[in-house]
């Protein structure tokens, strides 16, 4: 009988990456290790949601959320292989559908002056009115090529304040030399055209990256203002990370999220009132995607 299978006819559960813990520490340093809890921002505890959401069967995949400003009863939300927008009822769970396109790899969605603006990963942007999110099928969409370098791109989000677009780079191989992530700024112009409105980077040679990641770089899988606190949020759900920056795009803080609660964060967002919602995709069979909630404290 193996170490493991031991302790498992004792009843004592132990994860591969607690295994050697325990053998070096003792089984009550392992038990103390396993209850630690996260790091977290002063303002949320990463380690106690105050709500979650079990996501529709369709949406086990989810990799994008989104409010619009100001209104905090619905979150809207899609996923990774179907164009499809869907609104979300944050206290019932009650789930509509639209159809925006055909099957794709959307990775992310925003709201910009009345308008949704998805994102897929080769860096091309749909946009559609806000008012047909109720169509069954919506047939008013833009489709943007070539606004964005060639990459993978899986972030993009609105500041409130300046209505200006982000977007951040996961893959691009220009940041590789530069040792930075990328990211271009667009603004939607009073017709609903989207335009280049500059560019900024994210520092992977700043000393708390470059100590997290292992020289490697950040590779974000979301992003979302908090204008509670005038700061940056991104996810990297390969990394297991959360990083703050200030408006500049300074890093501030940065956080490894537990993967039992964040088996795959791809969605990240903040309602009118500050508080924190982070999206995770499925993870195994049998199981959902899920809409974490934390309120500002």
């Amino acid at each position: 009988m193996t170490l493991r299978s031991f302790f498992r006819e004792t009843g004592i559960f132990i994860s591969r990456y607690g295994l050697a813990v325990c053998l070096l520490t003792g089984m009550e340093a392992c038990a103390q290790k396993k209850h630690e809890p996260y790091d977290s921002p002063e303002v949320f505890d990463l380690n106690r949601p105050t709500t979650s959401i079990q996501l529709h069967k369709k949406l086990r995949e989810v990799s994008g959320i989104c409010f619009y400003p100001q209104k905090d009863d619905t979150l809207y939300a899609q996923q990774d292989e179907d164009g499809i927008l869907f609104s979300i009822d944050p206290i019932s769970k009650g789930t509509r559908e639209a159809k925006f396109g055909k099957k794709g790899d959307y990775e992310d969605l925003t709201i910009c002056k009345d308008n949704f603006i998805v994102l897929r990963s080769d860096g091309t942007l749909f946009s559609f009115p806000f008012a047909s999110k109720n169509s069954q099928e919506i047939t008013e969409v833009k489709t943007w090529k070539n606004l964005l370098p060639k990459g993978e791109y899986e972030s993009i989000a609105t500041d409130p304040a300046t209505h200006l677009i982000y977007t951040l780079c996961k893959t691009c191989s220009a940041d590789r030399k530069a040792k930075q992530t990328s990211g271009h700024i667009f603004q939607m112009t009073d017709d609903n055209q989207l335009v280049s409105s500059g560019s900024f980077a994210v520092d992977n040679d700043h000393p708390m990256l470059k100590n997290a990641l292992k020289g490697k770089v950040l590779r974000p899988s979301a992003l979302a203002k908090n204008s509670h606190t005038n700061e940056w949020y991104i996810l990297s759900s390969i990394d297991k990370l959360l990083v703050v920056t200030d408006k500049n795009w300074n890093i501030k803080a940065l956080y490894k999220l537990d993967s039992n609660l964040f088996p795959q964060p791809e969605g990240i967002a903040f309602d009118s009132k500050g508080n924190l919602y982070i999206s995770n995709e499925a993870y195994g069979k049998n199981k959902t995607g899920t809409i974490l909630k934390f309120d500002l404290r």
